[in-house]
């Protein structure tokens, strides 16, 4: 199976890129977009100046519990720059989002509370609500992490969406919002009180 069918079955059809959008992202934006792929897992990544976005994280089931999900992050992490990821809100009928959830809380990463994350999936045409985790050497402000964000969200989510599925994200002031006030459970923190309960 090749990387992009290994993306494919572990994510869900509205966070998914087009096969024919990452290739070109590797191959026009090579400079920027990364592939970290081995026999059991594949790690899509942005690389910019200032920070990483992860993109995709897939490790194969055969290999889970082996610690290579902690060396992928470690190896992102030794860039000494702010790691950003988008999640989707955690399901408790889901096991999966709640693994992943721990997976990311154990690995040191902080839920930015403040940025509201919504774009219309051009695949399912819903409004996909996502949340946005951020690992910071120097502790990043969710301002700074926001920015980042829509950074990322102009330069590689919506590179080329025209040509690739026919019509164009949202404009990034439509998807990205920043409030202090957001009234928002912070995802990581719920979860250190459920392991305390």
């Amino acid at each position: 199976m090749n990387w992009y069918e290994k993306l494919k079955q572990y994510f869900p059809i509205e966070e998914m890129k087009s096969r024919e959008h990452m290739e070109t992202l590797l191959k026009e934006k090579g400079d920027v977009y990364h592939k970290d792929e081995g026999e059991h897992h594949v790690l899509m990544y942005a690389e910019f100046e200032s920070f990483i976005f992860i993109d995709y994280v897939y490790v194969s089931a055969a290999s889970r519990g082996q610690g290579l999900g902690h060396k992928l992050i470690e190896k992102m992490k030794a860039k000494n720059k702010p790691i950003i990821l988008e999640v989707e809100p955690v399901d408790y009928d889901e096991t999966d989002t709640e693994k992943r959830l721990r997976f990311y809380q154990r690995e040191g990463f902080k839920h930015a509370q403040s940025i509201g994350y919504t774009r219309r999936s051009l695949a399912t045409n819903e409004p996909t609500p996502m949340e946005i985790l951020y690992w910071s050497p120097e502790d990043a402000s969710e301002e700074e992490i926001y920015e980042q964000m829509k950074k990322m969200y102009e330069e590689i989510h919506t590179y080329k969406d025209t040509q690739f599925y026919g019509k164009s994200y949202q404009p990034v002031d439509e998807v990205l919002s920043i409030d202090e006030d957001r009234d928002c459970e912070n995802i990581i923190e719920s979860l250190a009180e459920q392991e305390k309960a």
